[in-house]
């Protein structure tokens, strides 16, 4: 791991515990994952089985310490177990839901419910003929540049912007 962050330690601790407790249930070992604090958005954890890699999400990890470590962890660490054990198989499937329930005894939950506000992308006001929108920052810069405009798919109403 290349950042340094408050938490790195705990976080490190706790994807060891995980990965000693699988192999104690399982009875087999298990290799240790890259692990990098490098994922922005309103994601919490990713895993990239094929590169037996984890990230996370940083901001999420500060604001929510404890959760993050008791459910993100092992939820992104199932994922690796996932592959490792049955090969490539459905993201939430029945797989990953038995070493969630199984194996860490944690509720096989495939979202956090953290509060994103914090990392939630800027939005800027558009209106159609029935309702307010809220465009990306790609999106609006796209209207802006007059590369694209888009449309209520319930009126079909052009987007315009707001004041």
């Amino acid at each position: 791991m290349n950042t340094s962050h408050p938490q790195q330690p705990a976080l490190l601790a706790r994807i060891e515990q995980c990965y000693r407790l699988a192999e104690s249930r399982l009875a087999r070992p298990f290799a240790r994952p890259e692990v990098l604090l490098t994922l922005r958005g309103q994601s919490a954890g990713v895993a990239h089985p094929l590169q037996n890699r984890l990230r996370f999400n940083p901001v999420l990890l500060s604001e929510n310490p404890e959760p993050f470590l008791t459910e993100v962890v092992p939820h992104e660490i199932a994922h690796l177990l996932a592959h490792t054990l049955y090969g490539r198989v459905r993201p939430h499937g029945r797989e990953w839901q038995a070493l969630m329930t199984n194996v860490f005894e944690q509720p096989a939950r495939t979202r956090h419910a953290f509060d994103v506000s914090s990392v939630a992308p800027k939005t800027f006001p558009y209106r159609c003929l029935c309702q307010r929108h809220a465009l990306t920052l790609r999106r609006h810069n796209r209207v802006q540049r007059g590369q694209a405009q888009y449309h209520c798919r319930r009126c079909q109403g052009p987007l315009t912007p707001t004041e």
